[in-house]
């Protein structure tokens, strides 16, 4: 009888053991996010009239970032939100600049007919920067620009050369180089001079948005900036995805395989201006290219004089416009100590909100992260609060 009550009640006890099994992971599992993970952004700003002037129009940054709790490793949050985003349909309308060395670039206008800002002459403007091989059909350019569309702002996303439209010259685009960007602000400026501007540029976008703000400085012809998931020390960067794992093998190799097909796929252009392309086309990680390709064509006598050239945390200073940046302290591509909190809180004109999570363009948010996000938001209520208050709140004594 006795053993017969134990074949009977064994399988019971088993389903009982591993039910507890599972319910204590779940718990574990959520008191760690709840403890660890899900945490109020750090804001670093020394200027008191611009750290009050984000605290009292940008509401998001008195809320705890909580991150998509199945997906909030760096890298989840990278990737899936590449496969998991939807992408608003915005209908662009495209333009051609022709440029002063016989280049070209694409701009796409979302021009916003239906806002509430009726004169097209005087309707408040978004200029965008996409990442290193973005286009205005990335997810992450059509959500701000249905952000900014809900308050009535136009955008205008900047491609560089080369991205969306044929390249016409052997010159392409790098981090530090801001002379096609100037070119476009000044151009937009002349045909709109009574229109304010605010940039805004993701990851590569970002940087080649912060050194022109900061080459320029005084000379700058735009309202404010907001980049998101910029590389602050290039080295640093370069480092971080360099490290063995998923960082080398799918992010680096990834980014290094999008810039050999750029170039690839303009191999007539490259041909009398490169020693050696097959070497260039062998490139397997972004060091690499820039070495091989990124240096020789912008002049640099090496790779860390680019490299030092692209790099932005030491330019903070120079800055005359209000900046906000967006970083995640865990980004594969910019690691946290790179990050210049300590240099933000001694030089105005930037803010730096950092969250503990969030990846590299990711800052993913709800069980089911199809639609905006953290940067969405944090992006919608800093425009609205420069085209709003900006002027009376922000303007320099």
């Amino acid at each position: 009888m006795g053993s017969q009550s134990d074949e009977s009640t064994g399988p019971f006890w088993e389903k009982i053991s591993s039910l507890s099994v599972i319910v204590f992971f779940i718990i574990s599992y959520l008191t760690y996010y709840l403890l660890f993970v899900v945490k109020k952004p750090r804001l670093a700003c020394r200027d008191k009239k611009f750290k009050n002037f984000l605290l009292e129009y940008c509401p998001i940054l008195h809320e705890k970032f909580k991150p998509t709790f199945w997906c909030f490793e760096s890298r989840a949050q990278t990737i899936m939100r590449a496969i998991l985003k939807s992408s608003p349909n915005v209908s662009f309308e495209s333009e051609l600049v022709l440029l002063p060395d016989g280049g070209q670039l694409l701009l796409d206008w979302f021009d916003n007919s239906e806002s509430e800002f009726k004169d097209v002459r005087t309707r408040p403007t978004i200029i965008l920067l996409p990442g290193l091989t973005g286009t205005s059909n990335e997810s992450y350019i059509t959500h701000l620009v249905h952000q900014a569309a809900q308050h009535g702002y136009r955008s205008v996303v900047f491609h560089n050369r080369g991205m969306g439209a044929q390249l016409l010259t052997p010159k392409t685009y790098c981090a530090a180089n801001v002379e096609d960007l100037a070119y476009v602000v000044n151009l937009l400026k002349e045909r709109f001079p009574d229109t304010p501007f605010i940039g805004a540029g993701i990851s590569l976008g970002g940087m080649i948005l912060f050194n022109y703000l900061a080459k320029l400085g005084d000379q700058c012809k735009l309202e404010a900036g907001m980049c998101i998931s910029v590389a602050w020390n290039v080295f640093e960067s370069v480092l971080e995805i360099e490290k063995p794992g998923l960082n080398r093998h799918v992010l680096n190799r990834t980014l290094a395989k999008g810039l050999v097909n750029h170039v690839k796929s303009n191999m007539a252009l490259f041909d009398n201006h490169l020693e050696d392309i097959d070497h260039v086309l062998q490139s397997s990680t972004i060091r690499e290219f820039d070495s091989r390709f990124t240096a020789k064509m912008f002049g640099y006598p090496s790779c860390d004089e680019y490299y030092h050239d692209a790099t932005l945390h030491n330019k903070i200073h120079a800055l005359r416009v209000p900046v906000l940046v967006l970083s995640a302290e865990d980004d594969p591509f910019s690691p946290s100590h790179a990050i210049p909190a300590e240099e933000a809180e001694q030089n105005d004109n930037i803010a730096i909100v950092i969250t503990s999570h969030g990846g590299h363009i990711g800052f993913m948010e709800g069980l089911l992260p199809h639609h905006e996000g953290y940067m969405d938001r944090l992006f919608s209520q800093y425009v609205k609060a420069v085209f709003t208050h900006g002027q009376q709140h922000l303007k320099q004594d």
